[in-house]
């Protein structure tokens, strides 16, 4: 089934390892959990299978702009497009001095102003000219990048496209129906209170900042406190704790040595958790030729399928993804 794929590019997205996860996700479930939603690439590709169908769902991020951004774009739809119709045109019209004007002078001011009012309620408080100017800018800055500076400033140099395709309308208001699906949440809180949540029989989908494989390839500046080695330790210890409650978690990570070992662990064996390395490609990197294939980690709980004989392939970033096998309606 073709699906309705992420609005946004998204540092470390898995599109390209669906072929890969879809083996791991677990027959039968009550509730789907993605605590870091990022693109969100495996809640629509499970979306388009109908699995979640009849199911909660709740999608959670402690990036605000990416949560305000998903609500508006589910709330106030043609208010989104209408607002990004108008970027389009002017970046059309002006080229990177719009990106930067857009970026220096009126999103980077107007998250500043709406974090000073009501730090707690940013998400919730999101306009569609910013859930627009995030959208732009994720379509025509540096890999479609999400990157803060320690003082929060979204400061993503621009991208080199030719034509950047910046409105889609159809695909817009897809996305929004898919948002608007009964039962699915979008919430903003950290992936501690989202996986503390998670129990018996939920299905915890966790694609959190990945660990550097070098001193200079680490990515986590989602937020301006970044992700570090502390986190990547609280993360253990609370999927360890789902799975103990009877939760199916399945988590990718690079495959750094420390994340390999830590996942190895006795705590972690004894809640039925198993590594395995499958094939990737580095997308980040700005030199192309750093961009080639790379181990990755699948972490779970969950007993591979049928589909696990089948060796990992890559696929492209805008290919079509076969249906998930052996998942049970509700």
């Amino acid at each position: 089934m073709c699906g309705v794929r992420p609005l946004l590019k998204w540092a470390g997205g898995k599109r390209q390892l669906l072929p890969a996860l879809e083996a791991y996700y677990p027959q039968s479930f009550q509730r789907y959990l993605e605590p870091f939603v990022g693109s969100g690439a495996v809640f629509f590709h499970l979306a388009a299978t109908g699995v979640l169908d009849r199911r909660a769902v709740t999608l959670s991020d402690v990036n605000a702009d990416l949560i305000g951004c998903y609500r508006t774009v589910r709330d106030r739809t043609d208010a989104v497009i209408d607002a990004l119709d108008d970027l389009e045109r002017e970046h059309r019209r002006r080229g990177d001095a719009c990106y930067y004007d857009v970026r220096d002078r009126r999103f980077n001011p107007a998250r500043a102003k709406l974090a000073a009012e009501d730090v707690a309620r940013g998400a919730d408080t999101y306009s569609p000219a910013l859930a627009a100017m995030l959208i732009f800018l994720n379509r025509t800055g540096f890999n479609g990048l999400f990157r803060l500076n320690r003082r929060g400033g979204f400061n993503v140099p621009a991208g080199r496209y030719k034509d950047p395709r910046i409105c889609d309308p159809e695909h817009i208001r897809a996305v929004a129906a898919v948002l608007r699906r009964p039962g699915l949440a979008i919430e903003h809180r950290g992936f501690e209170a989202a996986l503390g949540e998670a129990g018996e029989g939920d299905f915890v989908y966790c694609d959190p900042p990945y660990a550097p494989l070098s001193r200079t390839s680490s990515f986590a500046s989602y937020t301006a406190a970044g992700f570090a080695a502390l986190d990547q330790d609280r993360l253990l210890q609370a999927v360890v704790k789902a799975c103990r409650r009877g939760a199916h978690v399945v988590m990718s990570n690079s495959s750094a040595p420390e994340i390999e070992e830590a996942y190895r662990t006795r705590a972690a064996r004894q809640v039925k958790i198993a590594v395995h390395r499958v094939p990737a490609r580095r997308a980040i990197n700005s030199r192309a030729s750093r961009r080639g294939p790379v181990d990755e980690l699948i972490i779970t709980n969950v007993r591979a399928s049928a589909l696990a004989s089948v060796k990992p392939r890559m696929v492209k970033a805008d290919g079509h993804r076969p249906k998930a096998q052996g998942l049970s309606p509700a």
